[in-house]
């Protein structure tokens, strides 16, 4: 009998091969193939010639580019793994490839891809523009089946199925004139690190995850051996949707037992960076690790902040403080030696951004890093705020273009936590300091607004409760992590503070989006102690200990009951009905949670 794959793989043959076969020149959405003798369109800007001259030399209009293959060479046990993978040998290979060669390549076989006036990469995702939640899949295996929360967020996926989807995806990658390879870590700790091998058919790919994993030194890739994992990115072709478990073309499917990842369906590249994501959510608990959705960073005298909070929320804003070492901006894990990010760059939102309000992400902006989706004039100029592409507009850049980043990116156990919340009703407060208690009903229930474009389909903020800030990537039950993290917080005494950089004065379309200098003035009092000794009072319903002063802060601003332009009666029913919202969502955790917890709950 042939083995299940093989079988799988000749059943399908027939309707997959002559797929791939008409499409065997496909590029990204609204591309042209470019024919290896033709030449390129369109000149270089003539502002970003000082920063691109390197990948401008590596271009020859009258072939492809050489094959480069960074040294150390293709070793025999590096083909033999890939081969693993189901590469065929044919197919030329480009393995952890220069920033300058990915440029040469993105600018030769992706049509839209431009160089900026600053020197950043400027890339197109096509149609999808942000994750997509609802084709996320986990392969039903019996070494995981136990320990994976099955539901809307980990949806069930056969393994005859993944198998399917994994043989289209290398057909597919197997017809390309080449592939990039990039081998990095995940983790900077090294007693917790795990290999990440990622395969796609798209230099800007390469080059995102180049930036967002950590990067091995020559003696590292050279021995760098079998992955841990492997991301199989064949974004530029679509899911089978008559594939069992498949309800549209896209489609991001995870196998613990393969250790791998297959994408279909979905060019966006923030899906690799949230599918390693996902991964170490899984393997680092089993190891008694927690891993956790925030941004770090570490002050003068060593102090640890974790800032917790989905995409849009702030954290790596707020974390990227010049008084302090940035740690990281979005994934971290804690362990009983302190916390270390998971990632070797940044990924951050770049909708408004401007040097006088995020100088540090601004300046980040340079050669080497990926702009995707934002709009520009002639001359590779950026217009930030243009939206017509869509709001969730990114800048994927080494950590080291941080110019505090603090390398290696590990730090020691945190002082303060900071759960920040996007309020779109408009009724919770600028700063509250939390009980032990509130710290876990808060992180348990996750309360935010999705902002427009993190996810397709979301253009306006959307009140949602998302488990410990990140559910969308927990892998075990939110109660697992949360129990980690109150032994973590109780056997460090830390403090913990929800931050609200929302709506104030009214609902989202009424009141107004939380000043930035605000929140970034809260964060500043918390760092100096200042917070810790001030004076509070009971704000009402959700019993939440609000300080009457702050510097910098006008104390109208301090309690949204004051800060309210409505009438009273309006402010009640909108906080009750945020109070009700909230005891709902917890209705699913209750009999998991203790009495103290759930007396944390808002009084209705």
């Amino acid at each position: 009998m042939l083995p299940l794959r093989r079988t799988l793989a000749t059943c399908s043959l027939t309707h997959t091969r002559q797929r791939l076969l008409r499409a065997s020149r496909v590029l990204p959405a609204g591309a042209q193939a470019i024919s290896a003798h033709r030449p390129l369109t369109g000149r270089l800007p003539m502002q970003s010639r000082q920063y691109s001259h390197a990948a401008r030399r590596t271009i020859d209009h009258s072939k492809p580019p050489h094959r480069h293959v960074s040294e150390p060479p293709t070793t025999p046990s590096f083909i033999t793994s890939l081969a693993h993978t189901g590469v065929l040998p044919s197919v030329g290979i480009e393995r952890n490839a220069s920033a300058a060669h990915l440029y040469a390549c993105a600018l030769r076989y992706e049509q839209g891809t431009v160089i900026s006036s600053a020197g950043a990469l400027v890339a197109r995702s096509g149609k999808k523009t942000g994750r997509s939640p609802k084709d996320k899949r986990v392969v039903e295996e019996t070494s995981t089946v136990n320990d994976v929360w099955w539901g809307p967020v980990n949806k069930k996926l056969s393994e005859e199925s993944f198998a399917v989807n994994h043989q289209t995806a290398m057909d597919y990658l197997n017809t390309r004139d080449r592939l990039y390879v990039f081998d990095g870590y995940a983790g900077w700790d090294p007693k917790y690190r795990i290999k990440v091998r990622v395969v796609c058919a798209r230099a800007y790919h390469a080059l995102f995850m180049n930036n967002m994993l950590i990067r091995p030194t020559p003696e590292e890739l050279e021995n760098f051996g079998e992955p841990d994992f492997t991301i199989i990115n064949a974004g530029q072709f679509p899911a089978n949707r008559f594939t069992k478990g498949m309800t549209s073309p896209t489609s991001v499917a995870i196998s613990f037992e393969r250790k791998q990842m297959v994408i279909l369906g979905t060019e966006y590249a923030g899906e690799m960076k949230k599918g390693v994501f996902t991964v170490m959510h899984y393997l680092m608990p089993k190891a008694g690790a927690l891993s956790l959705h925030s941004s770090c960073n570490e002050g003068p005298n060593g102090d640890v902040s974790l800032f917790f909070g989905l995409s849009g929320t702030g954290k790596t804003t707020l974390s990227a403080d010049p008084q302090r070492l940035l740690i990281g901006d979005d994934e971290h894990v804690w362990t009983d030696r302190g916390v270390f990010n998971i990632e070797g760059g940044c990924y951050a939102k770049t909708i408004d951004l401007s040097a006088d309000k995020e100088p540090e992400i601004f300046d980040a902006i340079r050669f080497g890093s990926v702009l995707e989706n934002v709009v520009h004039d002639e001359n590779g100029i950026v217009d930030f705020s243009d939206k017509s592409i869509t709001e969730n507009t990114r800048c994927a850049y080494p950590i080291e273009f941080i110019p505090n980043a603090k390398v290696p990116c590990i730090g020691g156990h945190p002082k303060n936590i900071v759960l920040l919340t996007c309020d779109a009703f408009g009724v919770l407060p600028p700063v509250a300091k939390l009980t032990s208690a509130q710290a876990m009903y808060h992180f348990i229930s996750g309360y935010t607004a999705k902002i427009a474009g993190t996810e397709e389909g979301v253009t306006e903020p959307v009140a949602t409760f998302s488990a410990c800030f990140g559910q969308p990537f927990l892998v075990w039950h939110p109660v697992k992590y949360a129990q980690m993290l109150a032994q973590k917080m109780q056997q460090h005494d830390v403090n913990v503070w929800l931050v609200n950089t929302g709506w104030s004065g009214g609902v989202y379309g009424v009141g107004r989006r939380i000043s930035l200098k605000y929140s970034r003035a809260i964060i500043d009092a918390i760092h100096s102690g200042e917070l810790e000794n001030a004076e509070y009072t009971n704000y009402g319903v959700f019993n939440l200990q609000i300080p009457t002063k702050v510097t910098n802060i006008p104390e109208k601003v301090l309690d949204p009951s004051q800060a309210w332009e409505g009438t009273t009666a309006e402010f009640s029913q909108t906080i009750a009905k945020l109070a009700g919202l909230f005891h709902t969502n917890f209705e699913q955790y209750a009999t998991q949670a203790t009495p103290d917890i759930i007396s944390a709950s808002p009084q209705i």
